[in-house]
């Protein structure tokens, strides 16, 4: 057997794998599916005083390899339902599934709206806050990624938050910034106890030529909204990576969050130091059902690597991460081409002539690539854009030593 349970900003939980504050946890039916299936809590969408008109239709993606999408983009903001009967829905999810974790998702106007909304959510029984400075397309510019990019704002909100309520608090960061670390500084020191990240990435998705609008298209007009997806998760990783290996934050509880749609993208976030999990895009396009591949998954994994806890492999990778000047640069590796599986399609040789080092020479009677060694540098740019794997690591040579004298 193999321990999935892990404690979060000091709760204990069954799993890490969270349903993330949006349109996939936004009534009681939804979360309290989710929880039976096997979700170790919820993220419930961000509540306010605030409460949100939407646009019809509000959805767009980009679709790759056959999926439904791999980018996802949408216009929704915070919940459109009454906060008193989100507060109810919060009350009655943790009476029926006390052992499950219930997170209440706020975003407020001004310092007494964050007090109030936290305030409130914990009278309502609920086990954690996660305050919203994250979201990309609100209409109130008083609220959402605009205030996530102003540290001090960041700070007095969390303040006030923490002033209103005594439960753990988790900052939600937005992508849409240079630097994320002086951001959740401002946040711990403001009384948060843990920071999410990412939340989606400001973006457009694709323009009709013909009509020249764009999608998805509001009466003939669109606007700058929120990327998700697993398009997004290699910048969700570096974020997440970035806040891990910052000195003032070391030790702070992490919540992953950005293209994790199976339990290997959940481990990666897990190895770069999230204790926690949020999903979203995989449920759109799997359903809450998805849970089980995940639960079964990284316990699979767990066994064939004997690991006995999860929490001994959190932020696993971080050592195995330097900064770039800190990278060998003294040897070149070089390809191997698998003569007998290559099919002659030739993609090696035009990706290394027109984007490479030109250290591919083409046989065209044979249709062979043969390796010119002395250009070749060992990018393995023809290794990536082989579509039958018919190039391997090979060959690894040390470089001769450069002299820095002028």
């Amino acid at each position: 057997m193999r321990d999935l349970s892990i404690h979060f900003c000091g709760i204990p939980c069954e799993n890490p794998f969270f349903l993330s504050s949006s349109c996939v946890a936004g009534n009681y039916n939804m979360c309290a599916n989710a929880l039976q299936m096997g979700w170790g809590g919820i993220v419930y969408k961000t509540i306010g005083f605030f409460q949100a008109d939407e646009v019809s239709p509000r959805f767009d993606t980009l679709e790759s390899d056959g999926l439904p999408f791999s980018g996802f983009r949408n216009l929704e903001q915070i919940s459109d339902h009454p906060l008193e009967e989100n507060l109810n829905i919060l009350k009655q999810l943790k009476q029926d599934f006390p052992q499950k974790i219930i997170v209440s998702s706020i975003m407020g106007n001004n310092e007494e709206e964050w007090a109030q909304l936290a305030s409130l959510s914990e009278k309502a029984g609920v086990d954690m806050l996660e305050l919203n400075f994250s979201c990309p397309q609100m209409t109130i510019k008083s609220m959402g990624s605009d205030i996530g990019q102003d540290a001090g704002l960041v700070k007095k909100y969390c303040q006030a938050a923490r002033k209103g309520s005594k439960l753990p608090l988790l900052a939600k960061m937005t992508p849409n910034i240079g630097s994320m670390e002086p951001v959740a500084i401002a946040a711990m020191e403001g009384g948060a106890n843990g920071i999410s990240a990412i939340n989606t990435i400001k973006s457009i998705t694709r323009i009709n030529p013909d009509q020249y609008t764009a999608y998805p298209n509001i009466d003939g007009k669109s606007s700058v909204s929120g990327y998700s997806g697993k398009a997004i998760k290699p910048i969700a990783l570096r974020f997440i990576h970035d806040l891990a290996k910052c000195p003032d934050l070391k030790g702070v509880p992490l919540s992953g969050i950005g293209g994790i749609e199976t339990w290997r993208d959940a481990l990666e976030f897990i190895l770069l130091g999230s204790s926690n999990v949020q999903v979203t895009t995989a449920v759109m396009q799997y359903g809450y059902r998805i849970i089980e591949d995940m639960i079964s998954g990284l316990t699979t994994y767990m066994e064939e690597k004997n690991i006995l806890n999860l929490s001994d492999i959190v932020g696993a990778s971080l050592p195995h991460f330097v900064p770039s000047n800190q990278l060998r640069r003294d040897y070149k590796i070089l390809p191997e081409f698998d003569q007998k599986a290559c099919v002659g399609c030739g993609r090696c040789y035009l990706s290394c002539r027109d984007g490479g080092h030109q250290a591919i020479e083409w046989q065209s009677i044979q249709r062979k690539p043969i390796l010119n060694k002395k250009n070749c540098v060992g990018c393995h740019l023809c290794k990536i854009v082989c579509p039958v794997q018919a190039i391997h690591t090979g060959e690894r040579i040390e470089k001769a030593r450069k002299s820095n004298s002028i």
